[in-house]
Parts: structure tokens; C-alpha cells; sequence
């Protein structure tokens, strides 16, 4: 047991030795075609008007054509111009903000079917992307900005239950700041219910406007 402790000691202190001479990175004859880079997957860009400050959102239309696709018709329709950011989750920059049209039957399209990030390869990192649900295959209007990593929402398939986790589809490019500022804004002690109630804003931050950013993705 004593010979295998120093065995191991003696390839451990070795190994960062091993690191410090790395052998030549290996080229390619001259003349040779350099490999090209894989395509990046489809992107559109929307732009948010909020009376709390603008922000562009970036749509995964290429790795989650389900539910970027579902978010585009509301756009192209009108459908976001006029709803709010109503809830926030946490702080110091760790939570959510959430938003959408609140069940209001004049502006909701049939729901989609769930697209597990374990499908897509997205994940809820800083600024991304999300869609509210109940249960896998409800989603409609709502969705919610990620503040910090919060990949406990990831699809995790070893998991018992419900393990699909929400549909990540795409990331706040710019305005960021807008967003932690809607998530530091007063809630309402008494608004909500069930878990939600204390997360509701006391003064919701209404979107003006989501337009395509002319120049991204499809027409």
C-alpha cells in the first residue's frame, strides 16, 4: 500500500514536468486546404422596448427552431407589444425575471410542443433565454431571462418525474442591464399566489414594442 501512496506521489509531482515541454503542434503541408470552421446555427435577433430601457434578444432559430419559432409568430403578430415584465426571482444579479401575456386569451397561440435542452445543447447561463410552462408541451407566451447559471432548470433525463426542465431558446445580447434592473425592483408583498406570491412587481415594466432586427436571420 506504501510502495502504490509513493507510486502515485512520484507520478503526480512528475506530471506537471511532462506539461512544461509540449511536443510541435504538428502543421499542415504547404498547400494544403485548411479545414473550414462548422457553419454557427441559425440566429434572428428581436429588439425589446421596455419603459425600463431597450434590450436585443438573440433566437437559437438553428438549434431550437420549436420554440424561437413560437416566439417569432408572437413577435411578427403584435402580440408581445403591450405585456409585461411581472415577476422576479432573486438577487444580486441570481434569478429570473419573468414576462408574457399572463393566459390573456386575445393574445395566446396554441402551445407548443417542449424542446429539452438536452435536445438542443442550450443551457440557462447568464442572460439566457427561457420558456414558462406547467406541464412539458404548455408553453405559449411567457418566458423568463436567466440571472447567473441556473442549470438545476436543465433537462436532466436521470432525474425521476418531470425532468425535461424549461426549453431554453436563445440569450439577451445586449441590455442586461435592463434586466438586472427589473429584477431590483419592488415587489408587491401581497401579489401572487402559491410560491409566486411576494415575486410579483409591484409596478410591472411593459414592453412596448418586439420587432425583428432587420438584417438577421430569415426575412
Amino acid at each position: 500500500m506504501m510502495k502504490s501512496l509513493i507510486t502515485l506521489a512520484a507520478l503526480a509531482l512528475a506530471l506537471p514536468a511532462l506539461g512544461q515541454t509540449p511536443p510541435p503542434a504538428p502543421t499542415a503541408p504547404v498547400g494544403a486546404a485548411v479545414p473550414e470552421a462548422p457553419p454557427r446555427p441559425a440566429v434572428v435577433r428581436v429588439a425589446l422596448v421596455t419603459d425600463a430601457g431597450p434590450m436585443v434578444l438573440e433566437l437559437e432559430t438553428g438549434r431550437a427552431p420549436i420554440t424561437a419559432g413560437n416566439f417569432l409568430r408572437y413577435v411578427d403578430q403584435k402580440r408581445l407589444d403591450g405585456i409585461s415584465f411581472y415577476r422576479s426571482v432573486g438577487e444580486a444579479d441570481y434569478g429570473f425575471i419573468q414576462g408574457g401575456a399572463q393566459n390573456d386569451p386575445k393574445r395566446l397561440l396554441p402551445p407548443i410542443a417542449h424542446e429539452p435542452t438536452s435536445r438542443t445543447g442550450l443551457t440557462h447561463d447568464d442572460g439566457a433565454l427561457s420558456m414558462a410552462r406547467y406541464a412539458p408541451g404548455s408553453a405559449t407566451a411567457d418566458f423568463f431571462v436567466v440571472l447567473g447559471k441556473m442549470t438545476a432548470m436543465d433537462a436532466d433525463p436521470a432525474a425521476p418525474g418531470d425532468n425535461q426542465g424549461f426549453a431554453v431558446f436563445g440569450h439577451v445580447v445586449e441590455g442586461m442591464d435592463v434586466v438586472k434592473k427589473i429584477q431590483a425592483a419592488a415587489k408587491s408583498p401581497t401579489e401572487g399566489e402559491g410560491v409566486m406570491r411576494g415575486q410579483m412587481l409591484a409596478t410591472p415594466v411593459k414592453i412596448l414594442t418586439a420587432r425583428r432586427v432587420q438584417g438577421t436571420g430569415a426575412p
